[in-house]
Formats: C-alpha cells, structure tokens, sequence
C-alpha cells in the first residue's frame, strides 16, 4: 500500500464540492495515511469539521489563532508528505497565484516544503475565464500540481466541465504522481490479463470465466513500484487506473499471440497471466448458426501455445512468469508446465479453494521456483496477492 504511513494534509475551501472531501478523507484513512485537515472559514459552510476530525483523528485547523492558542503553519506545512487542496476554489486559486495571505490554508501552502496538488472546483464559466486560466499556468509555474476537472452537473445546474475529480480518482493521482516507487524504474513489463474469445459466428463464441482481475492488479502493482507496464488484455470490464499503463485490448488467442510476440522482445520482465484458449473453431460462420438441428459440431483446431513459444525464444536477461490453474494433481501439473515451457517461476492456483479462481476478488496461489522451491500464500484479496508477485520479482529478478 503505497499511502500506508503517508502524511497528507488536505486543504478544504469554501465550494459544495467540499462535501467530496470528507470521502477523501476516509478513503485515505482506510489506505493507512495518516490525515490532517485546514479549512478556510468559508469552508466550514459547506463541509463539518466535526466530521472531518473524527474521520482524520486530528483536530481540523480553520483560524490561525483560536483561544489564544497559535496554529503554526509552518509545522504543518513541513509535517506533510504532500499538500492537497481539495476542492480548490477559484477564489483561492486566485490568492495562490498572487501570494496572498489571508488565511490560516494560504499560510500553509505559502510555507509548504512538500508538494502541493490542487483539485480545482468552480462553474464551468469560471473555469473557462481567462483570469482562471492564467492562475492556473501561474501555479503551474510555481510547481504545484493540477489535477484536472471533470464534466457533469454543476451546482448552478448547468452541465459542462468545473467539477472536482471524485476522491479515487483524487488517490489514483497521488499514488501515481507522488508516491510511485522507483523499485522497478528501467524494467520493462508485460502482463497479460483476461480470456480469450474465440468466435463460432458473428454472436457466439469459445471463452471461459477469466475475469481479468489478477492480470490488472497486477499490472497496477509493477506500475506503481515504477515499471514501464504493457497490459495485454483479453475481453473484459475492467480498465486501466493509471495513464502510464499502455493498454492493448484483444479478443482471441491469435490476436494476443500476435501482441504477445511483438511487446515480447524488448521486454525484461513477461509475467503469463491471461486464460488463453487453447483451441478455436476450424470455421467461423459469417451469420448466425440457427438452431436447426438436434446436434451441432464445431471442428476446433489447436491455438498457437503462446507461453510455449516465449520460452522457446527467451533471452539471456529476460524473466518469464507462467501461471497454471489446475483441478487435479495440481503442483505435478504445474511444474511439469514450468519445465515443459522453460519459465523462471510458475504461479499456481486452484478451483479447488473455495474463493479462489476465475470471477472471485480473492486467490489461493503457490509461486514455484525452477528448483522446486515453493513460497505459499493464504487466501486473500488478489489485490495482495499482486503485491506479494511484485515484491517476488523485485527480489528475483
């Protein structure tokens, strides 16, 4: 968890979008941060700091005195990991801009030494205003960070761009842009994610219940520990968190196999994770098959074995990571696949856990070792069980 143990001070101006940042605030509790909050006056309008300090377990900042007591802005502003100002108004992004200090918020931020990433939220007019927008390039200038705003419905009623990104996307940001890791920085990864779907005619087809979610958490993972990441993805509903991670989507054997051989070459690390079918229809029929018959057969032939081939073609440098899932006789299987296809490591999970396997949030796997050795690990979400393979690999390879 990369905002485990971070120090976040979040900055509440006075906006309606403020009600977004006491979800902020508890997502990044729940991710292991530890949170800090100063709202302006008008600020305090809009969003509780009764909420916010019982949520954050820190008293919420709002005056630079209160009963005789001195906020000192400049601890706060050095305590901090990053300084986020969420929502930043435009009034505020104003005062940003010119260096005005008539707040406790515009103290911290004049005297931050860590960086400071702002969420703008205004009308849509607002935003478009040429004022705002040479604020925006002046606090660029300064090095403060912008994260974009969304589109939709505005508290005016209006519907068009001004809205404050939603605090996931606000945490997708700082893990990429502030806490990303260098653990990995100069390996070139591809993971490969997701089934494969085999067309019979233009509405049926040959697949299987892979859902995708190991291949994506673990190419979220490396990407956060600093790899250069190509996900090669089969069909599925899942995207993509971060703009770093070069997706390429495919939808049968042959189609991955082609991206497979073409990323394959340059990469340093190739980590096998897609549920690749294993054959396809002979015939693909150009309308739809109508159900005519008592009896249907579909001849099949055999799909290109793409583990096999990486294997086979393998440099000196390069580590390849298979994965198995079996149902019987589940570790001879596996590492008889390990040696059959020259890997450096197998992943094997089985159906027969219960919670583990094809659709499920959690897996049960064992990584084997081309020595046989074996490294075990619980059920548990597959987010987790990403992060363990990573942290295999960045002792392994």
């Amino acid at each position: 968890m990369l905002l485990q143990g971070k120090k976040i001070l979040i900055g509440i101006t006075g906006s309606i979008a403020a009600y977004k940042s006491i979800y902020l605030t508890r997502l990044l509790i729940k991710e292991g941060a530890e949170v800090k909050v100063v709202m302006t006056k008008a600020a305090t309008d809009f969003a509780s700091p009764l909420v916010l300090s019982t949520l954050s377990k820190n008293n919420v900042v709002v005056d630079i005195a209160l009963q005789n007591v001195w906020a000192n802005h400049v601890d706060l502003g050095r305590w901090a990991d990053v300084f986020i100002i969420a929502p930043a108004s435009c009034n505020t992004i104003a005062k940003m801009a010119n260096g005005i200090c008539d707040n406790l918020l515009m103290a911290i931020y004049l005297s931050a030494v860590c960086p400071v990433v702002v969420a703008p939220a205004m009308d849509e007019d607002m935003w478009h205003h040429a004022a705002t927008k040479r604020n925006i390039e002046t606090i660029i200038s300064f090095g403060n960070k912008i994260i974009s705003v969304n589109s939709g419905e505005l508290a005016s009623g209006l519907f068009g761009e001004g809205r404050m990104q939603e605090p996931e996307n606000i945490i997708s940001y700082l893990e990429e842009n502030i806490f990303r890791t260098t653990d990995l920085k100069g390996k070139k990864i591809m993971i490969t994610a997701g089934p494969t779907y085999e067309p019979i005619d233009p509405v049926r087809f040959i697949g299987n219940h892979s859902s995708g979610k190991m291949g994506y958490a673990l190419a979220k993972e490396a990407y956060l520990h600093g790899g250069e990441v190509t996900l090669i993805s089969g069909p599925t509903v899942l995207d993509v968190e971060y703009e770093g991670i070069k997706l390429i989507k495919v939808n049968t054997a042959s189609e991955m196999f082609d991206a497979c051989k073409e990323h394959s070459t340059e990469s340093d690390i190739i980590i096998m994770n897609a549920a690749v079918a294993d054959y396809t229809p002979v015939k693909v029929y150009e309308e739809k098959i109508k159900k005519k018959e008592d009896n249907l057969t579909v001849e099949l032939s055999k799909t290109t074995d793409i583990l096999k081939y990486l294997g086979e073609h393998k440099s000196a440098t390069q580590f390849i990571m298979g994965f198995a899932l079996e149902t019987n006789d589940e570790e001879n299987n596996a590492i008889d696949k390990l040696r059959r296809k020259n890997l450096d490591c197998i992943v094997l999970n089985s159906l027969q856990t219960e919670g583990a396997g094809f659709g499920k949030d959690t897996n049960e796997v064992t990584i084997i070792n081309k020595d046989e050795t074996k490294i075990y690990f619980i059920l548990q979400s597959k987010t987790e069980i990403a992060r363990h393979i990573v942290s295999y690999l960045m002792t392994n390879v």
